[in-house]
């Protein structure tokens, strides 16, 4: 199965989900934008629409949607918009890509009750969207951090 976050940078979510047990497989990418298959370059100048993704495939005998949408939670600050640390434009938005119903349902809860939880000072602007289309970025930046140990 598949599931796509939008929550920054993708460098530090794609490591984040590629040392997940039952995580089978990462990509880093671009969803959610109106330019077909952007380069980094145009999404970087935040007029394509798209947000820094990372599409993440998983074995759900071993891991849920619902732990993954934990995982998000924890893994950025789902409370400032267009932003995370120093990065800022709408392509480091959080943001929940659903491949289904299901998970849109799942996503809409899980964002409700991490609302709820008192863990943020603030309100939740985490978008959820359908399912976009995904581009895979350009290979530098597939494991980037893994590269890099």
């Amino acid at each position: 199965m598949k599931a796509t976050f939008g929550a920054g940078c993708f460098w530090h979510v794609e490591d984040v989900f590629a040392r997940t047990p039952g995580v089978v497989s990462t990509r880093a990418g671009y969803a959610g934008g109106t330019v077909p298959d952007p380069t980094y370059e145009q999404v970087c100048t935040d007029k394509t629409g798209h947000a820094e993704a990372v599409e993440v495939e998983f074995d759900p005998g071993r891991i849920s949607y619902s732990d993954l949408l934990r995982i998000f939670w924890r893994c950025h600050d789902p409370t400032t918009r267009d932003r995370q640390g120093p990065d800022v434009g709408r392509q480091y938005r959080s943001v929940i890509f659903c491949h289904s119903e299901e998970q849109r349902r799942d996503a809409e809860r899980s964002a409700s009750e991490e609302g709820a939880s008192g863990r943020h000072r603030s309100p939740i602007v985490t978008e959820v969207a359908g399912d976009e289309e995904f581009y895979p970025a350009e290979e530098y930046h597939q494991r980037y951090i893994e590269k890099r140990r």
